[in-house]
């Protein structure tokens, strides 16, 4: 049976040891046909991915031509212009696996607009890592050339921290449910979306990237998906993770991941948002279940395989 499903992509489906343009585009082509076969059991995709490092380079070659002349861009669009490059980078090896396959399917990459609240207590507290991992003496000198504030992540270096307000709604999303529902293959809130407030004025850019994790959240919740699919590195969320006493999940409730959670089970920038999204969709979503597993696992659990299901 059909089921309309959001696809929340890790950060490995789009970027691997090759940081250029083709690379990427190598990266997508073999995410691609992981995906397609979703499309061939029938089912409506709506794709989201990060852009973490992608918004990072930008952000960093926006400050190296920095002048009066060329003045660089702020964040927000330079969201939108990862948005753009990772979802044509996307469309087009979508298009080549369907060209392979004999498949005829429109695709469409959506500019997306998510709204944040400006009172968020994100603004206040700098906690979203973007761009490379650097070692502290990098991360030290380019804090003092620029103000920017930079932490620790999870081991494997330093990066820089913005803003990571929770998204409020999201300003396109009856027009992406409408394409979804007439069969448009749609790629959406790249990048957790271009984060923007609501004024007097009309909308404004936010200082600010949000988690992609919660904005597949809420756009599975607005699209009124069956499924959101949480892409990670590993085919199921583990407890008590590379310890002796390591215990896969499989099928769980959100109030035992909620005990998890106050255990600190979950690392955070790493697995905890993808639980904490994953909880968000399922309490919002009446029938809704959030899965997460890998990209090489994705066929193989709607086929009536395993993963971490959360219902």
């Amino acid at each position: 049976m059909s089921k309309r499903i959001v696809v929340a992509l890790g950060g490995n489906a789009i970027l691997t040891d090759d940081p250029s343009a083709q690379g990427q585009i190598n990266a997508l082509q073999e995410t691609a046909k992981h995906l397609i076969e979703l499309i061939k059991q029938g089912h409506e995709v709506i794709i989201s991915h990060g852009n973490g490092p992608q918004v990072g380079n930008l952000l960093l070659q926006q400050e190296a031509a920095d002048s009066p002349e060329n003045p660089a861009l702020p964040l927000d669009s330079c969201v939108a212009m990862t948005q753009g490059s990772i979802g044509y980078w996307m469309q087009n090896a979508l298009y080549d696996a369907f060209q392979a396959e004999g498949i005829n399917r429109q695709i469409a990459t959506l500019l997306t607009q998510v709204v944040v609240d400006p009172n968020d207590e994100a603004f206040q507290n700098l906690t979203k890592p973007v761009g490379p991992f650097l070692s502290k003496d990098e991360a030290d000198k380019r804090s003092v050339e620029t103000g920017d504030t930079f932490v620790e992540d999870a081991g494997r270096g330093y990066r820089k921290v913005v803003a990571s307000p929770k998204p409020v709604s999201i300003v396109e999303a009856d027009v992406i449910k409408q394409l979804v529902s007439n069969g448009v293959i749609t790629i959406s809130a790249g990048g957790g979306g271009i984060p923007v407030l609501e004024t007097e004025n009309g909308l404004e850019g936010a200082e600010a990237v949000i988690d992609k994790d919660f904005a597949s959240a809420k756009l599975a919740e607005l699209v009124e998906a069956d499924f959101l699919l949480i892409l990670t590195g590993v085919d199921n969320v583990y407890i008590n993770y590379n310890q002796p006493n390591q215990e896969k999940l499989e099928e769980v409730s959100t109030d035992q991941l909620r005990q998890w959670i106050d255990e600190d089970q979950f690392a955070p920038g790493s697995m905890l948002p993808k639980v904490e999204a994953a909880i968000s969709f399922v309490e919002n979503t009446p029938n809704g279940q959030a899965v997460i597993t890998s990209l090489e696992n994705v066929a193989e659990y709607f086929a009536g395989g395993s993963a971490t299901v959360v219902k």
